[in-house]
């Protein structure tokens, strides 16, 4: 680059150095992310207070530790190495406590990792609000920075002073450092932003970007794919300034941030795009055109034309809204700050602070998911521990049936009666659960008491009742518990005098003499006979049942014969009396009557 170049380079650097610095100090400001600090023992120092998260390590978002507080004493500054491990008093893991001042955070943290505590908690040295610990800047980057895998956090100087003065008096303190609120948790879907920067070659930072881009995108994209988050991605953009605003810097600046992808609603194809882009166009390869992008685009079935459109024309002398929105989102607004770190992830609106790493950002996005609606990705034993595990979580569970009220979440467990086989248990989830509705009795029989002998089976679940154990017939008792009813010692049946008794599982069996046949309606036995007396009965029957059917014939005869004489006569007067029909009918009735009487 010549030194003209240099120079103008030098000159667009600053210009946007001040305009953004205007900008922001003007209209926006920087949030520092939080989390809470509660110290469980000692009632005279509150219940609960803010600490800042610092911008490296790992906070365990969507957790908490519980931890006994040690003072760094002599080396209270932690610039040096200490040495020596720091131990407390009580079983809990310890967190050191070290003063602010003389050298960096980074190397404070440093050093009491080295020493072997589980957290550092820095104390203000300032009496003012919190602000949010950086690593330093990318010339004074140390190799140890990403080394440090314990979380830190930054309080303010009154309530350091606080616990230093109780440690003095030989008190012993106990805090939980809690992150379950330091990602919002609004509802089951993560929206997360990586803002980042197109150059490959600005060092030790833009190499970090990249490594991270590497190892997330098949997490990113497997997360983007099944609906689980809205990823968007952003590039640090600043105003030109008027003067510079035809020079080669800020012509060539124009950024599409993905919007084709959206528009598609393929946005995971981003992180191939960055992926490609960083290999076949690098700009420390110096194979970065405009021509090489293009060809990438095409390469991944993005419509170039599209993108084009969305950039507009370099040369028009138009506002480019785009990037004018852009440059306005950056600012921050009313629920989020200003972006001013580079790289920044946003999960949900707040700030991610720690290690840029796959692991430690995928525990950050799992803690933004409402409980219990969290991909199974997010329940990787790598990612979060399985409290259902360790003694069922403390919740009910049926070990017969291997059914649980456990449920695993990344920000712990809930204690929840299952559905199973389509089978809904209700219960409070801690002490008990029950199967409810028709199809209970196939879950360990309902809960309900069962038992088999001599190849019977006995049950007190019915599918035909929705809830509740009822011992069958025969049986008594709560229905959790059924014992069998001796009908025969408690003289419930078989009670005649000559039944004869014996009890049965579930039942029981009754016998009558020889002759005699039980009949088990009325309790009663019938007296079986046979010979002359049972002949003369069948025979008397017979006889009875002749002479009814005989006087129904004969009846039936005289009816008839009756009606037939009546039309004959009938019809013989007709021929010689002219008689009307009712004389005629009552003279051919008087007539019949003789002839029958005659007959007889």
């Amino acid at each position: 680059m010549s030194q003209r170049n240099k120079g103008a380079a030098l000159a667009l650097i600053l210009a946007l150095t001040m305009v953004v610095i205007n900008v922001v100090s003007g209209s926006a400001r920087f949030f520092v992310e939080k989390n809470s600090l509660t110290v469980l023992n000692s009632w005279k120092m509150g219940a609960k207070h803010d600490a800042a998260i610092a911008n490296f390590g790992l906070p365990i978002y969507g957790g908490f530790m519980i931890g006994s507080v040690v003072y760094a004493g002599q080396d209270a500054y932690g610039c040096d190495s200490f040495n020596k491990t720091f131990n407390s008093k009580s079983p809990y893991p310890t967190i050191l406590l070290i003063d602010r001042g003389v050298c960096s955070f980074v190397l404070k943290i440093w050093n009491g990792k080295q020493s072997g505590v589980a957290a550092v908690l820095i104390v203000d040295n300032i009496v003012e609000p919190l602000i949010t610990m950086d690593s330093p800047s990318q010339d004074e980057d140390p190799d140890f920075i990403d080394k440090i895998n314990i979380p830190s956090a930054l309080i303010l100087r009154s309530f350091g002073d606080n616990l230093k003065k109780a440690l003095e008096r030989g008190e012993e303190v106990i805090v939980k450092i809690d992150w379950s609120e330091s990602i919002p948790t609004p509802d089951e879907r993560v929206e997360y932003e990586l803002w980042a920067n197109t150059n490959d070659k600005c060092g030790v930072h833009c190499d970090k970007q990249i490594d991270f881009i590497k190892s997330f995108k098949g997490t990113a994209q497997i997360l983007e794919k099944g609906g689980y988050t809205l990823f968007r991605p952003h590039y640090i953009s600043w105003f030109c300034p008027k003067e510079l605003l035809l020079s080669k810097h800020c012509k060539t600046q124009c950024i599409n941030q993905g919007r084709v992808a959206k528009e598609k609603n393929t946005s995971w194809v981003w992180w191939d795009y960055v992926m490609d882009f960083n290999i076949r166009c690098s700009m420390k390869e110096k194979k970065y055109s405009r021509e090489c992008a293009e060809t990438v685009v095409e390469s991944l079935g993005l419509s170039l034309e599209k993108i084009k459109k969305c950039i507009g024309d370099p040369d028009a002398d138009v506002e480019n809204e785009v990037l004018k929105a852009e440059q306005a989102f950056q600012l921050g607004q009313e629920n989020r700050g200003v972006v001013t770190i580079f790289p920044t992830m946003i999960i949900n609106n707040a700030q991610y602070r720690g290690k840029l790493e796959k692991t430690a950002v995928l525990k950050a996005i799992c803690s933004g998911f409402k409980e219990r609606t969290e991909p199974s990705i997010c329940l990787n034993a790598d990612i979060e521990t399985n409290e259902c595990l360790e003694a069922n979580g403390g919740c009910w569970q049926d070990k017969r049936s291997n059914v649980t009220a456990c449920k695993d979440t990344y920000r712990g467990r809930v204690c929840e009666c299952p559905v199973v086989n389509g089978v809904q248990y209700k219960g409070d989830g801690y002490t008990f659960c029950k199967p409810y509705g028709p199809a209970r009795c196939s879950m360990n029989n309902g809960g309900c008491w069962s038992e088999t002998r001599e190849g019977l089976t006995f049950s007190a679940c019915s599918n035909s009742e929705t809830s509740g154990c009822r011992c069958p017939l025969g049986f008594h008792g709560d229905g959790l518990k059924c014992e069998d009813i001796d009908e025969c010692k408690e003289r419930l049946a078989c009670q005649c005098d000559d039944c004869k008794c014996k009890n049965t599982w579930g039942g029981y069996e009754c016998k009558c003499s020889k002759n005699s046949l039980y009949m088990k309606e009325q309790d009663t036995c019938i007296e079986r006979r046979s010979g002359s007396r049972s002949r003369w009965l069948f025979t008397i029957v017979g006889l009875i049942a002749f002479a009814g059917i005989s006087l129904a014939a004969c009846i039936f005869y005289k009816y008839h014969l009756q009606s037939y004489m009546d039309s004959e006569i009938k019809y013989i007067m007709s021929q010689y009396i002219p008689l009307d029909s009712h004389n005629i009918n009552e003279d051919s009735k008087q007539m019949t009557t003789l002839v029958v009487l005659n007959e007889d």
